[in-house]
């Protein structure tokens, strides 16, 4: 049959000699194609096409088909039916040939302008591409031969490029060219080929990978400016390249290999990029750089560039850590070991299981272990590579001849899908028509015997893949590639990050290939960058499951970006599961924690401490450990800043044993007062000890701080402010301050306030200590910001208002002179034990709380503390039965209590009997442990619909409430029945 065939297409004079006899989809429809191409033949007079096509012979059914079963392929022949007239004169390679040599010499000439130069290019590589594709479909070529025929043309068309490129820049005097007929010849400029185009293994409409190196030496100009000048050059290039014109583009480039491609220039100096590789470079560079060859330019540099990186791409020694390195590569993959079936309809050829990638990799890795040791293993084409594994005992000859074989394979149908229409595609069709299309292009009778063939193939190098992970241990339950390697993203990577509740794949790909490209201090290092590709599929499983994964992962990547080294941290997170999913709970709920260790990164080494979650954070634990972190001759604003990073640490690490339950709300609120009560004594007396060094002492002078609102009575939350009243007294007798600077002592004890409040509360460096408040104190803002206890006492006693002496109710010392501050407390205990009118006290309170109603009223029910029946309900009943004597923990025998919940369980059966005590005692811890956890986690109010989906989960935990809903209604029960009891209780009722 053959034979007839070819004596057929002798007779007719046509050089091409079809292998194949192809089939059409539809005989009608092909027909129709070829006498619309004989059409355009007869317009241009070229008869021999015209009998070509209409003669009843095999070359017009090749024709037919080809034409019928490809789009692109019919439109080129339409346009340009001379490129068939050619193929009576000339084979297809001899009319390749003849291409290539117009190519090589288009941007020669007088007067050649870049656009002209485009055209030229065009047009010519649309010859080729019709040609190459006839000669692939007609099996007259092995596939090999067409890939390598299309990587040539590739050169070619760059080649040319870059020569016009740089003959321009010489003609305009900014390169001192020595050879103005080769322009690249020791130009400086490196052009590397890489990937499919490095290896001789182009594919039909494949991107072109480049990388642009130079030296300066033809710079003519400042060498400080040759970074911009040959950036303009790339720009200028893949403009030349791939810009589509009315003639269609030649190759879309991608320049995207380059060492960090998003904070690099698109031309790379060489030194930096020598220190890059050989300080940063990565495991996929390596591999990369194994096809990667010089191209265009200055050939001679480029292979001396190689050269030099031979050391880092090719290890000496195959030790373990070069099998950990290849390792690192290959677990980002998972191996899917043939548990399922593989699906022909939608299947990726190249990245799909079974695909081109998995040979390539295949090959890749038994490469970066050997190839150090064994120059012959470091070729850049994949299938020589195969035979030469197996020549060395690395792999069976059986794996090379089935990997070779099915390679092949893989790549004819991988060019049949691109031929189809001239698309960047390697995914199977889903359809029926589609996908007997391909298999009528590629010579099979029909779908079904396509498909059994490629299925068998995808299964058989699927099988020689998985192999590479047997001794691999798991590191994730995950299934789906994690592939983060090059610059562009994997189709399967995405979907896998999808899967795992990412939904916004593509950023989280950008940021982890950040991670990678080692531009934070924490990744800089090979062994970190290693241990961070270890963790890495663990990692996402756990961010995956926050249910915001995508806001919990940034804020990871914020906080990875200030951390000063990262080897610890990745290998502790990895060999520490619980860390791990402490990591991300914060990441994931807690945005105000996360925000603490994304400024102070080294917060996050508390955590490491392996007592941390069954140590209490007690008044006596934390005394000790500020002691001991402020010890030492330190300098006044030393002092400061330490207290700072402590309060800041200690913070974080109450609120981390908070979210792991660890302490409930109650215990954080004391532990979060405790931590105020040391931190500002400790400011007080670095205040007044740097104070006096000017100011010198009052005769007498003693001051004391009164802790109000949530400090006075042991409430604080993370993000509390601090309410402070500073009281003082001095001998009667005393006059100025003793110092170099003397004071009278009102002034005195003002300005000493003045310079707590700043120490306390300006912005330094470490942050805020505290926001402080001093409204509370007599006359509010009006009075002044330091108070003598005579005055204190006479305002209290004769002036003060209801809602005054009810926040009084709160107060107890924090720092200062401890005899003082007894002595405060006794005169408050007095003040607050006076006969008052019981039933005006109730009143104004009611009055009171009805004001702050309409004046603030509450956004919603979730605002806890305003919402009617919320916390300030159960503060005004705890207040005013101080006030007026129905708290047995306010009695003689219990002076100064002054938590809330502590007053409510006190409560005097004539002010509330058992059952509402008891239902006021038991909605104030539930509210207490709510606000606690939303404190801890949010900056803002608790936005229903905006809220973390892992913190639902914390409140659902401390609430002890089955979902949200039941939450959301036993929330709304409590406030009705502390409204209930306010209105009880406090409202007055008219006769």
């Amino acid at each position: 049959m053959a034979a007839s065939i070819e004596a057929r297409h002798t007779q007719t004079g046509w050089l091409l000699q079809p292998c194949l006899q192809l089939a059409p989809l539809d005989t009608e429809r092909a027909d129709a194609v070829l006498a619309d191409i004989s059409a355009s033949a007869l317009e241009l007079d070229l008869p021999r096409v015209v009998g070509l096509l209409s003669a009843d012979s095999g070359a017009r059914r090749f024709l037919a088909s080809i034409f019928g079963l490809s789009p692109f392929l019919r439109d080129l022949a339409r346009r340009q039916p001379q490129m068939l007239d050619m193929l009576f004169e000339q084979t297809i390679a001899q009319r390749l040939a003849a291409i290539g040599s117009e190519i090589k010499t288009c941007w020669k000439g007088e007067g050649v302008s870049e656009n002209e130069l485009m055209q030229r290019l065009r047009l010519l590589k649309a010859q080729a591409h019709f040609l190459i594709a006839l000669s692939d479909l007609a099996g007259e070529v092995e596939t090999q031969i067409t890939v390598q025929r299309l990587s040539l043309l590739a050169q070619q068309c760059v080649c040319a490029a870059v020569a016009f490129l740089l003959a321009e820049l010489g003609q305009q005097g900014k390169l001192a060219l020595l050879y103005p007929d080769d322009p690249g010849r020791d130009s400086g400029l490196i052009v590397l080929g890489m990937g499919k185009l490095g290896a001789h293994e182009l594919n039909y409409s494949s991107d072109i990978d480049l990388i642009l190196f130079f030296d300066h030496r033809a710079v003519t100009g400042d060498p400080m400016e040759a970074t911009e000048l040959f950036s303009r050059l790339a720009r200028r290039l893949v403009r030349i390249l791939q810009e589509r014109t009315a003639q269609s583009y030649v190759f879309r480039t991608d320049l995207r290999l380059r060492p960090d491609p998003g904070s690099t220039p698109l031309a790379i100096p060489v030194q930096a990029a020598l220190t890059y590789y050989e300080a940063r470079g990565q495991n996929w560079e390596r591999a990369a750089m194994i096809k990667a060859r010089p191209i265009a330019g200055d050939m001679e540099a480029g292979a001396a560039f190689l050269e030099e990186l031979r050391p880092y791409i090719w290890r000496k020694y195959m030790d373990y850590a070069a099998i950990a390195d290849v390792h690192s590569i290959k677990r980002q993959i998972h191996a899917h070991k043939g548990f399922s079936q593989i699906a022909i309809r939608g299947h990726n050829v190249k990245l799909g299981r079974g695909g081109i990638r998995e040979i390539e990799f295949f090959v890749q890795t038994q490469q970066l272990i050997a190839g150090g040791r064994f120059p012959e293993l470091r070729g850049g084409a994949t299938v020589p590579m195969l035979g030469q594994l197996a020549a060395n005992g690395w792999i069976t000859d059986e794996a090379c001849q089935t990997l070779t074989r099915h390679y092949w394979f893989l790549r004819r149908v991988e060019h049949a899908l691109q031929m189809v229409n001239d698309e960047q595609t390697h995914i199977l069709p889903e359809d029926d028509e589609g996908l007997e299309r391909i298999a009528h292009l590629l010579g099979f009778a029909d779908r079904t015997a396509f498909s059994t063939l490629l299925r068998h193939a995808l299964g058989e190098v699927e099988s020689h893949y998985a192999a590479l992970f047997e001794t691999a241990p798991e590191l994730s339950a995950s299934t789906g590639n994690l592939v983060f390697t090059g610059e562009g993203d994997d189709p399967d990577t995405l979907q896998t990050l999808h899967s795992l509740g990412f939904q916004r794949p593509n950023d989280i790909c950008r940021v982890i290939r950040i991670w990678h490209f080692g531009r934070y201090r924490a990744t800089r290092s090979a062994e970190a960058r290693e241990r961070l590709t270890e963790l890495t599929p663990a990692l996402l499983e756990a961010f995956g499951k926050t249910r915001r994964a995508d806001e919990a992962l940034m804020r990871f990547d914020e906080f990875l970006s200030g951390l000063p080294a990262g080897v610890q941290l990745f290998s502790l997170l990895h060999s520490n599961s619980a860390l791990l999913r402490l990591m991300v709970t914060i990441m994931g709920t807690a945005p105000r924690l996360a925000a603490v260790i994304t400024r102070r990164p080294h917060i996050f080494d508390g955590l490491l401490d392996p007592a941390l979650l069954s140590e209490l954070p007690s008044r006596a634990y934390l005394e000790a450990r500020l002691s001991a972190f402020l010890e030492g001759d330190r300098s006044y604003e030393e002092i400061l800043d330490r207290l700072r990073i402590f309060v800041s640490e200690q913070k974080f690490l109450i609120g981390v044993r908070l979210l792991a339950g660890a302490i409930d709300g109650r215990r954080a609120g004391r532990a979060f007062s405790h931590l105020a009560d040391l931190a500002i004594d400790a400011a007080l007396v670095a205040v007044t000890a740097e104070f006096e060094r000017r100011h010198g002492r009052i005769k007498g002078g003693r001051v004391m701080l009164l802790g109000m609102g949530k400090l006075g009575s042991q409430e604080l939350t993370a993000g509390s402010d601090i309410d402070l009243i500073l009281l003082y007294d001095h001998d009667l007798d005393a006059n100025d301050s003793d110092g170099e600077k003397p004071l009278a002592p009102a002034h005195y004890y003002s300005r000493l306030t003045q310079r707590l409040i700043a120490a306390v509360s300006a912005p330094t460096a470490e942050g805020v200590l505290y926001e402080l408040d001093l409204r509370l104190r007599p006359s509010g803002n009006k009075g002044p910001v330091a108070t003598h206890i005579d005055a204190f006492r006479k305002y209290q006693r004769q002036d003060a208002w209801v809602w005054e002496q009810m926040a009084l109710t709160r107060a107890r010392p924090v720092a200062g002179d401890s005899m003082f501050s007894m002595q405060v407390m006794v005169e408050i205990d007095g003040v607050l034990s006076q006969p008052r009118d019981e039933d005006q006290v109730r009143c104004e309170a009611y009055d009171m709380r009805r004001l702050i109603e309409e004046e603030k009223p509450a956004q919603d029910f979730w605002d806890i503390k305003l919402a009617p029946g919320g916390l300030i309900d159960l503060e005004f009943i705890a207040q005013v039965a101080v006030l007026t004597g129905h708290s047995s923990a306010r009695s003689t025998g219990q002076p100064g209590v002054t938590s809330t919940f502590d007053v409510l369980a006190g409560l005097a059966p004539d002010y509330a009997d058992a059952a509402m005590r008891e239902d006021l005692v038991q909605a104030y811890q539930f509210y207490a442990s709510l606000t606690q956890i939303i404190r801890l986690c949010l900056t803002g109010p608790f936005d229903r619909e905006d809220v973390p989906p892992g913190l639902v989960d914390l409140v659902l935990r401390v609430s002890d409430m089955p979902d949200f809903s039941h939450l959301e209604a036993e929330l709304k029960d409590r406030q009705a029945q502390v409204r209930r009891c306010f209105e009880r209780i406090l409202h007055r009722h008219k006769e």
